[in-house]
């Protein structure tokens, strides 16, 4: 009866104009004003009022409570057991605690409901409650195997449990039921996970053994756990290796057909000496009116990964090959990637050519982009370019004598298409890269610092010509393309950046809505060469964007470049493929509107699906490197290195080392409580006033290298003296009512090492972030690219399954 009275209440006062009412009028409204009925309408509105159904207003009124506002978004856990949820168009993310993390695992996509507001005085971030779990982002876990004694199995059905490699589940185990494949101790195994975690079983999964990887101490296991982990494929399947198999391993006559035949031009390779699969070929040469004419020739991929094959199905699968510390996974198979594809020297190969005509001041006046049949005459490196144009070593300026003046060609028009970058505001990073060097059992003996020569450089400058020139062409002519975006920087970071640019005495000029590369890189120029430029390098790097692909052409804004795409290394990324592929599409004219309908459709799933991916390489190659970097350091235990400040957070510093290790300093192991001044990025002693910032010079002992969790602790043993004006005084900071950053108690939980993180970023009151985030995320952001998480639309084929299956169709 109560039910029912229940539902009649709620409908009443949905369908009413009136938002709220006295027990008079809402007994009117029902038709239960006569005595009995007004009666158990009362306490039926009591009822309802203890389970929250409905509310009184200060008035007294009866009214429904306010609609629950939930906020999706992607959940980052931390391996302590509380977590961050990234929202998209908001930069703040929402701090989740371990008691509110709903049983969410690192990735899922969940919704929230906002508990407690953003603290901007206390700098302290929004907090949530994860309330729906709406796809999970985990479907395999990579582990170790733990077995379960006999009896145990009999006892609970189960093999044993998986204990995985990713220290963000380092809480969890995956049982195993007896069933299936039944794993050796020590076995690493890939599971599908069948069941989540729940309230009776909060850390404990379920799944099947869907593949043996090997023995935990079998050489190189670390590094294809790892691969296993982030789910890139490590074999081909038999059919991409069959459809490889078929391919020719020379070119034939009718190949050559309707193809330019430049092998009467004098092409040269430049790669690392250890490159095999070479996939550019340049020339240079001087015109009779003073302009320079640069050939770029890439490996003609797509006439061999055809449109629907097995190799095309799993190269947009893979979308990129993979460049690991002893390894690389590659996108087409060894066969293509290393042989017929390869730009070998003194043989003929197909290739897609870009020729360009460039004037003194670094602007392409003409060009031709066709299909064409190349041979090129040597096979050099970035070492033996740099001998000749920098070192001018005789030894290699005689061994490649007839070479010589078309390289002084080179080094001139690359200065030219540098100055013009510069001019026009390309932003330019200087950045130290590190190649670790193993054994023959995968074991780390060396870090190299590289050094990127006029060798290196120049390639750099005619690839991004031809992108850039390529990218131009089809975006004039209004066709549905593919190109490599940077957007602009986001507001509240730019912000950030000027702030933190001011302590330094830098001036950016400009808005921080509508700030132009130039200008930043006119930042840059004001601290080259002074101690302070590694970490105004840094900060402005962490203040960009993620560059990705977009069917859209909105620019590249580090490049400076109102157009650019990727059309120079098609064996190893997708999206040049792609370009290859649409190159020839609109050869044939006119361009049928069929044509371009295929490539409208398709090209955004292609753009979102490659920046993923992409996305997951950069993952697993950062992964490995933090790996081999701890193994590096563990017979280094108790030694002491010069470092800098690489960063500062809340809870600690990193420190960098030379050699590009990284590791941390956590504030707990300070000799006095720290607070962290944000808009300084620097960490200052309450009783004694000292400042750590980024960028100043320490000395070190390593505490800790731990290759499993891929952690290096540091301890400080000393740091350089600040200049007076580089120092932060937070009393100066307390007496302009900034206050102090924690109370007492926090101050303690921080120095056990406990203390709840607050969020990097400032948040929004309840209310705003409620009303601003009640929006579901579009398909394609930037933290689906994060995470490698590729959403397809229901109900819709991958591309290639498509063509595929057209394919099939016409064959019948």
């Amino acid at each position: 009866m109560k039910e029912t009275i229940k539902d009649k209440i709620l409908a009443g006062i949905k369908a009413s104009d009136k938002k709220s009412f006295s027990m008079e009028e809402l007994a009117e409204l029902l038709n239960f004003a006569k005595g009995e009925d007004f009666k158990v309408l009362v306490q039926t509105i009591a009822t309802m009022e203890r389970e929250k159904t409905i509310m009184f207003t200060k008035k007294g009124k009866i009214k429904l409570p306010p609609k629950e506002v939930l906020v999706e978004g992607l959940f980052r856990a931390n391996e302590r057991g509380f977590g961050f949820v990234s929202i998209e168009g908001e930069e703040s993310d929402v701090y989740i605690s371990k008691d509110h993390t709903g049983f969410a695992l690192n990735g899922d996509t969940v919704k929230i409901d906002i508990i407690q507001p953003a603290n901007h005085i206390e700098d302290k971030t929004a907090e949530g409650k994860i309330v729906e779990i709406v796809e999970r982002a985990m479907t395999q876990v990579v582990g170790e195997f733990i077995p379960f004694t006999e009896e145990k199995t009999q006892e609970t059905d189960l093999y044993g449990y998986v204990k995985p490699q990713d220290k963000k589940m380092s809480n969890y185990k995956i049982f195993i039921p007896a069933e299936g494949i039944k794993p050796v101790e020590g076995t690493i195994v890939v599971v599908e996970v069948t069941h989540y975690p729940e309230p009776e079983f909060p850390t404990a999964l379920e799944g099947l053994v869907k593949q043996t990887v090997g023995h935990k101490n079998d050489p190189g296991m670390d590094i294809l756990s790892i691969v296993m982990q982030h789910g890139i494929p490590t074999k081909f399947p038999d059919d991409v290796l069959t459809h490889a198999d078929s391919v020719p391993d020379t070119i034939s006559e009718e190949d050559i057909k309707k193809r330019r035949d430049c092998r009467d031009q004098v092409l040269v390779t430049i790669d690392g000496a250890d490159a095999k699969d070479l996939d550019d070929a340049v020339t240079v040469r001087r015109l009779s009116n003073g302009n320079y004419f640069l050939g770029v020739h890439i490996a003609d991929v797509s006439h061999y990964v055809t449109e629907g094959s097995p190799m095309d199905i799993e190269a947009y699968e893979r979308a990129t090959s993979v460049y690991l510390t002893d390894r690389v996974i590659p996108m087409i198979p060894h066969r293509l990637s290393n042989g017929i594809c390869s730009l070998n020297p003194k043989v003929p190969r197909l290739a897609m050519s870009c020729e360009m005509e460039i004037d003194e001041t670094g602007h392409v006046v003409n060009y031709d982009i066709f299909e064409s049949v190349i041979q090129t005459a040597e096979r050099m490196t970035y070492t033996a370019v740099n001998e000749i144009l920098e070192d001018k070593n005789s030894d290699t300026l005689a061994q490649y004598k007839e070479l010589v003046p078309m390289f002084n060609e080179m080094g001139a028009l690359h200065k030219i298409l540098e100055g013009m970058r510069i001019e026009r505001g390309a932003i330019s990073f200087e950045d130290k890269e590190a190649k670790i060097i193993v054994d023959e059992i995968g074991n780390p003996v060396e870090i190299q610092l590289r050094d990127r020569g006029l060798g290196e450089r120049l390639i750099e400058s005619f690839m991004l010509m031809a992108n850039e020139t390529v990218a131009k062409h089809f975006n004039s002519q209004k066709l549905p393309f593919i190109y490599r975006i940077h957007e602009q920087p986001k507001e509240d970071k730019m912000q950030r950046f000027f702030e933190f640019a001011t302590n330094f005495g830098i001036m950016v000029k400009g808005t921080k809505e509508d700030i132009s590369p130039k200008e930043l890189q006119s930042a840059l120029n004001q601290v080259k060469g002074k101690p302070e430029e590694a970490v105004i390098n840094k900060m402005l790097l962490r203040s960009m964007q993620q560059a990705k692909y977009s069917e859209d052409a909105v620019g590249h804004y580090g490049l400076a470049a109102e157009d650019y795409t990727h059309f120079t290394s098609p064996i190893r990324r997708y999206p040049d493929l792609i370009v290859h592929r649409l190159i020839k599409s609109y050869q044939s004219k006119p361009i049928s509107d069929e044509t371009k309908e295929k490539w409208q459709e398709h090209l955004p799933d292609i753009a979102l699906h490659s920046s993923q991916m992409e996305r997951r390489a950069v993952d697993a190659e950062r992964d490995t490197d933090s790996l081999k970097k701890a193994e590096f350091m563990v017979d280094k235990v108790g030694q002491e290195f010069e470092g800098v400040i690489g960063s500062i957070t809340k809870f600690g510093m990193f420190i960098e080392l030379a050699n590009t290790v990284e590791g941390l300093i956590h504030i707990s192991k300070l000799p006095e409580y720290f607070q962290f001044v944000e808009s300084h990025l620097a960490l200052v002693g309450e009783r004694s006033r000292t400042t750590y910032r980024i960028g100043q010079k320490v000395v070190i002992k390593v505490t800790k290298a731990d290759p499993v969790t891929r952690e290096i602790d540091f301890e400080l043993i000393s740091a350089e003296e600040l200049a007076e004006k580089d120092k932060v005084d937070i009393q100066k900071r307390e007496r302009r009512g900034g206050g102090r950053e924690r109370s007492g108690r926090d101050r303690d939980r921080q120095s056990r090492g406990k203390d709840k993180p607050s969020g990097r970023k400032q948040g929004r009151d309840t209310k705003q972030l409620k009303v601003k985030l009640n929006s579901k995320p579009k398909a394609h952001t930037d933290r689906d690219e994060k995470y490698g998480k590729s959403k397809k639309k229901k109900g819709k084929k991958p591309f290639y399954k498509e063509v595929a299956k057209k394919k099939g169709k016409k064959k019948k």
